[in-house]
């Protein structure tokens, strides 16, 4: 049931979306030299690496490291890579990725290649064998703000309580806390 809702739910938003999604790339391809998608290697379901992709936001000389540990992420921004991070635009790409099989809709965040602690802490939980998710529990609970044990804690949450009405609830609240977090409603 959940691989139907998956390939439905990317097919109707890629649909609904190829518009916007033509001009986000020809605003990323007007706006500064390189790719339009940027190719990220992920941690996938039973630590398989798979090829994530995503609308690029940063120079082609951005380190490969998660965003929020970059001491400096504004200085290697591209002119429009703010707007795409601050609505979640750069990651529309990855229905793609959903509809192939790599991801899912709703499932943990897939960690970077590298980020060694948190695949380490899945690992030892369980948390690996699940599809990752284009949004998930510990995204509408606090995103990169939380600790990797925190966000972990979430992880093992989902995995143990997992149904179609959990995935449901994390997707209304998934638009909500982007809506609400990005400013567009108070």
């Amino acid at each position: 049931m959940k691989r139907v809702f998956d390939v439905v739910f990317s097919l109707i938003a890629l649909l609904l979306l190829a518009g916007p999604m033509l001009i986000i790339a020809a605003w990323i391809k007007w706006s500064s030299p390189g790719p339009v998608i940027y190719w990220s290697d992920r941690v996938g379901k039973d630590n398989e690496l798979f090829s994530m992709p995503k609308f690029r936001t940063m120079r082609v000389d951005a380190p490969q490291i998660a965003s929020h540990l970059l001491e400096k992420p504004n200085e290697i921004l591209t002119p429009v890579g703010s707007v795409l991070r601050r609505y979640s635009l750069d990651e529309l790409p990855q229905l793609f990725s959903i509809i192939k099989g790599d991801m899912s809709i709703v499932g943990p965040r897939p960690a970077l290649y590298n980020q060694q602690d948190l695949i380490d802490l899945r690992t030892q939980l369980g948390i690996h064998v699940l599809l990752p998710g284009l949004t998930g529990w510990a995204q509408v609970n606090g995103r990169d703000e939380l600790a990797i044990p925190l966000k972990v804690q979430f992880d093992r949450y989902y995995l143990e309580n997992h149904s179609l009405m959990l995935d449901i609830l994390i997707l209304k609240q998934t638009f909500t806390v982007v809506l609400e977090y990005r400013g567009v409603h108070h």
